[in-house]
């Protein structure tokens, strides 16, 4: 046996030599791609043989070779295209059985081109930094992409909520020098972790939904590789500003990059500011700053070593959802969060970032087909989020026994009892209500912001003294340590087959707590609940004031600006993930397959004891949360002709939930969610490709379904049914934990381009598509009133799975209903005029429909037509719950856009602008919004729903902005 295993070793090395001495006597065309003015190699350029499938890439040299194909003999052209420079084409002869070296060949930066990536880049960043109108927005995804469809996504959809296939930013990967930066907490990148960075983000490599990825193995919406290496970027310098009323109204930037000097150093250097008292929306500041920073060192031919670093600190002032009713009365600028004070706006809710974060980079050449990449990162620093609590009380005593008092209204000025609708909800009305209601319009037209004179009066006495106050402003922060290590290989089993592999870890461990910002000119505030009620027991109501306590270690403490108050706790979570992908590569079809595996592991440690949840309820470690998971994909690109091709993906992921969604109340207590599963993600999408010199288009079939989803609520309540509540209320601030969510992302996707001449292009764009919900999830709630103490399952501990009360039969009947979040149906058409003296103007019109309302799943259990006692309604109507479940589409609407710009070369300098203009003539439409979930039954959804002037918790909604514009003057050198 033995030496049959040696001789199947020697037919194999036999086999393999034979092999290569094959293919060294294949047809082949080499060459290598430069910058013509820094003479630098240029990465990523794809060189093709036009009228044909065969195409390349070059790899980071500037190398490419096509001795993997059958390349066609006799004269050809060979075409070079890259985003940012002009196409060239080169005439050659192959000979059969020859190698044509091309040796150098270079490519002139297209000035217009370039404009243009600064423009949209630019505007990209902008969006992306509106808290409000894209938390999950994937349009800094797409920015790499040259698809007619995801360019259109990006820069044209994305302001509407739009989302390429319905995907979150939490199903697509953003990279930067190969280390993941999506967080933790919820998946999603944290794109002001590195925004305002635009000149040193220029170089990014986009990998498309599940298609084949050098660096990792990815995810549905697709991957994004910035690469911040100094060695990388063009010698020179820019010094740009623009202006704008969308997020922020100026931003001054400069750079510097010294290319790969004598010696093997390279240097990248970035300085930058936004700033703007407000944005479009009210109110709504902003100050950042950003700093860069890349130091490479080719140490020798094989190895190099970068440093890259940037820090970019930001604060601005948020904006929310606001009612119909609202709107009418102030306009879709209004912002209820802000007011005078000393005669400046100030914000209520600001959100603050301060996260550096420092990579080291070493890559080796092991040989001229393996290549290891290896990286370590470190990051920490806050993410801060400040509001109003309103919570404040005293401690009181009498007869020899202490409470509770305090507490006040919300004094945001379009709560609900402020408003003309409140004064009018009663079916029989008077002179008195519409005279109220006529002075709360009034006083409110006239006015309406937030009044920090009362916030701070009401925390004195008559003389001025500070009392323990009413109002303060509590910030609550998340503060992240997390250390990243991974390595990348790459490597060419053969001319036709490259295998691709990494090792990734990462280590995070974060602080959640609240901080009293500011006591609004009080002395202190006390740490306790001022809505503690206590309990009946017995048909009594019973008080034990430690329940009232956030940390019963500290009983009554009286927390100062600075210090920690009301939930201090840390999470512990660890991932470790290894990925495998093998690519092949042949004159008729490319496919690839891959893997990874991946073990997640969560863990809360209480640092408050908390009153409600005593003991490790709230103290301490929690259990540890574990999850091993696993992805398999693969895909095909078929080459019918150099002009048509085929192109298929499929992949099937489990992920772990996020620690957002692993933790019912983490604020609280130690409750991991019950039940708690990895989603599942079965996801294939299917394209027609056609390329011409003059015609690129593409059309796709996509469908992902989602199943063992997880998401979790909280909110305030009015009239549940089976609450359990200790106090006998059936009003209640509540959890609301949905699980084995199931959901479906079926549609059509296309983008098309015509260059008519060479100066002109048309384009067309399109989604048409539908996301539902395909099952009735299971559905639970939590609170700090249900179930407390108790042991409900007999199990002899009290756990997370006593205190879950399933209100309205543990189901949410969604099945059917639309997932919200931006419109399914999205259609445009434009065009684009670029002048050979280098300038250029475009424009789009726009279209979107069918936009849904995030409908209230407590409206649609078995709650919504039960009474209190548990009893259906004596008046349900089954056709008006109907009526009143129905959810709300937003309708249709057309946005136009303008785009144009300038450039002039001036000796060795290049100066440009770049312009927009977005909604041209100023449409008003509904970007997103919600159904609140105060009425949580039928009886009371319809008597607020039937009031003739109007609901008093209507839907909220988020506002798209009218005419905005956006300039941005540069001189690069």
């Amino acid at each position: 046996m033995k030496g049959f295993g040696m001789k199947k070793v020697y037919f194999f090395l036999t086999f393999v030599c034979c092999s290569l001495a094959a293919f060294a006597q294949q047809t082949s065309v080499t060459g290598k791609v430069v910058d013509a003015t820094t003479n630098e190699p240029v990465p990523d350029v794809e060189v093709s043989i036009e009228n044909t499938a065969f195409t390349a890439t070059t790899n980071a040299e500037g190398k490419f070779n096509f001795d993997a194909f059958e390349v066609p003999l006799g004269e050809q052209i060979i075409s070079l295209e890259k985003e940012g420079f002009l196409k060239k084409r080169y005439p050659v002869v192959i000979n059969e059985g020859k190698v044509l070296e091309l040796g150098t060949l270079d490519l002139e930066v297209d000035i217009n081109e370039e404009n243009f990536q600064i423009g949209t880049i630019s505007l990209s960043d902008n969006e992306l930094n509106n808290d409000e109108s894209t938390a999950d927005n994937l349009s800094g995804l797409l920015q790499a992409s040259k698809d007619a469809f995801l360019n259109a996504a990006s820069f044209d959809f994305s302001a509407t909520f739009f989302r390429p296939r319905g995907y979150d930013s939490e199903n697509g990967k953003v990279l930067i020098n190969g280390i993941e930066m999506n967080k933790q907490y919820d998946g999603r990148p944290q794109w002001s972790s590195w925004g305002g960075l635009n000149d040193s983000q220029r170089n990014q490599v986009f990998t498309m939904g599940l298609k084949a990825n050098d660096y990792t193995f990815g995810d549905i919406a697709g991957t994004t590789n910035i690469i911040m290496r100094a060695s990388q970027y063009r010698e020179g310098g820019r010094v740009s500003y623009a202006s704008s009323n969308r997020s922020y109204r100026g931003r001054v930037m400069a750079s510097y990059n010294t290319g790969l000097m004598k010696g093997g150093w390279a240097f990248s250097f970035l300085a930058s500011r936004r700033f703007g008292e407000e944005g479009y929306i009210d109110g709504t500041l902003y100050d950042a700053n950003s700093f860069f920073v890349s130091v490479e060192k080719q140490i020798s031919e094989k190895h190099s070593l970068n440093f890259t670093g940037f820090f970019t600190p930001n604060r601005r002032g948020k904006s929310t959802a606001i009612t119909q009713e609202v709107k009418d009365l102030k306009g879709r600028r209004y912002n209820p969060l802000w007011g005078y004070q000393d005669g400046e706006v100030r914000n209520s809710r600001e959100k603050e970032i301060e996260e550096p974060v420092l990579m080291l980079n070493h890559y080796w050449d092991i040989s001229e087909k393996t290549r290891l990449n290896t990286n370590i990162a470190f990051q920490t620093g806050m993410i801060g989020n400040s509001r109003i609590d309103n919570n404040g009380s005293k401690l009181e005593t009498s007869n020899g026994e202490f409470y509770y008092s305090g507490g006040a209204k919300n004094p945001t000025p379009e709560y609900y009892q402020n408003l003309p609708s409140y004064h009018l909800r009663f079916p029989d009305l008077n002179a008195n209500n519409y005279q109220a209601a006529y002075l709360a319009e009034q006083e409110f037209k006239n006015d309406g912001q937030l009044n920090w004179f009362d916030l701070y009066d009401a925390n004195v006495d008559n003389e001025g003294n500070p009392l323990l106050s009413t109002y303060v402003i509590q910030q609550d922060r998340q503060d992240d340590t997390q250390w990243t290590f991974n390595s990348i290989l790459t490597t060419d089993l053969s001319s036709n087959i490259t295998l691709n592999g990494s090792l990734n870890y990462r280590m995070l461990t974060s602080e959640f707590f609240a901080e009293v910002e500011d006591l609004l000119g009080g002395s202190g505030y006390l740490d306790v609940d001022s809505f503690y009620q206590g309990y009946f027991e017995n048909g009594k109501r019973e008080y034990n004031y430690l329940e009232a306590q956030s940390d019963i270690n500290n009983p009554n403490r009286i927390a100062k600006e600075g210090e920690r108050y009301k939930y201090n706790y840390e999470i512990d979570a660890n991932v470790a993930t290894a990925f495998a992908q093998t690519q092949f590569k042949y004159n008729k079809v490319d496919f690839f397959v891959g893997a990874n595996v991946s073990n997640t592991t969560y863990q809360r440690n209480g640092l408050y004891e908390n009153g409600y949840f005593p003991g490790n309820g709230s103290y301490g470690k929690s259990e540890k949360l574990d999850f091993t998971n696993y992805g398999v994909k693969a895909g095909a690109t078929y080459k019918v002709t150099g002009r048509h091709l085929i192109n298929l993906n499929a992949g099937y992921i489990t992920k772990a939930p996020s620690v957002r969604n692993s933790f019912s109340n983490a604020r609280q207590n130690n409750d991991a969610v019950v039940d708690l599963e990895s989603q599942e993600i079965t996801s294939a999408d299917v394209s027609y490709i056609f390329r011409s010199p003059t015609v690129k288009a593409r059309l796709t079939g996509f469908y992902t379904g989602f199943a063992k989803g997880t998401d979790i609520g909280f909110y305030y309540g009015q009239n549940f049914s089976n609450l359990g509540s200790r106090t006998e209320d059936t009003n209640a601030f509540i959890q609301e934990v949905v699980t084995n969510i199931e959901r479906r992302n079926l549609g059509g996707e296309f983008g098309v381009e015509y260059q008519v001449t060479p100066t002109i292009k048309l384009k067309a764009a399109g989604s048409y598509a539908q996301y539902v919900y395909t099952n009735n999830p299971n559905l639970y709630y939590t609170s700090d009133d249900t179930n407390l103490g108790i042991d409900m399952n007999g199990d002899g501990v009290v756990n997370s799975i006593d205190r879950a009360v399933e209100i309205g039969g543990g189901k949410a009947y969604l099945e059917n209903y639309h997932v919200a979040g931006g419109p399914e149906k999205a259609f445009q058409v434009g065009f684009e005029y670029r002048d050979p003296d280098y300038w250029w103007i475009g424009a789009t019109a726009n279209y979107f429909d069918d936009a849904y309302i995030d409908v209230s799943n407590i409206q649609r259990t078995d709650n919504f037509y039960r009474d209190a006692d548990g009893l259906p309604f004596n008046d349900y109507d089954p056709a008006r719950a109907r009526e009143l479940l129905k959810q709300e589409n937003f309708g249709n609407y057309t946005l136009v856009n303008l785009v144009g710009g300038k450039s002039w070369k001036i000796d060795d300098y290049f100066v440009g602008f770049f312009a927009t203009i977005n909604n041209v003539f100023d449409t008003e439409y509904k970007t997103g919004g919600f159904q609140q979930s105060r009425n949580t039954n039928y009886r009371d959804l319809n008597e607020d729903q039937s009031r003739e002037n109007g609901a008093v918790f209507g839907n909220r909604y988020f506002f798209g902005y009218g005419t905005t514009y956006y300039l941005n003057l540069y001189v690069r050198f």
